[in-house]
């Protein structure tokens, strides 16, 4: 094995490392964009959240973290669709807006 082949080795490990953060980070967006949904007694479409945007920032204690921000839609009658936007940093929700909505009681 030689200098190339090792480096193809550590550059599949890397990608299958992002391949696999990325998923659970999709999942942290998705339960998070349905938590937030759930408490504002609107409903979220799809069961999906899209990413819009990857960075990188430092976290609270200064390390590197991929910052994405996700994308989803919620409905508060039924038939219309609205946005909302969240960010993770890392693992961790950094913040969840939804546009403004009509409060049904």
């Amino acid at each position: 094995m030689d200098f190339t082949d090792l480096l193809f080795i550590l550059l599949l490990a890397a990608l299958a490392g992002f391949w696999l953060d990325s998923l659970r980070a999709l999942e942290t967006a998705r339960n998070a964009g349905k938590r937030a949904c759930h408490s504002a007694g609107v409903q979220f479409l799809d069961d999906t959240v899209t990413v819009t945007s990857l960075t990188l920032r430092r976290n609270a204690i200064g390390h590197l973290a991929i910052r994405r921000t996700y994308r989803f839609e919620f409905s508060d009658t039924g038939d219309n669709r609205l946005e909302g936007t969240l960010v993770l940093l890392g693992a961790r929700v950094e913040s969840v807006e939804m546009e403004p909505f009509r409060f049904m009681q």
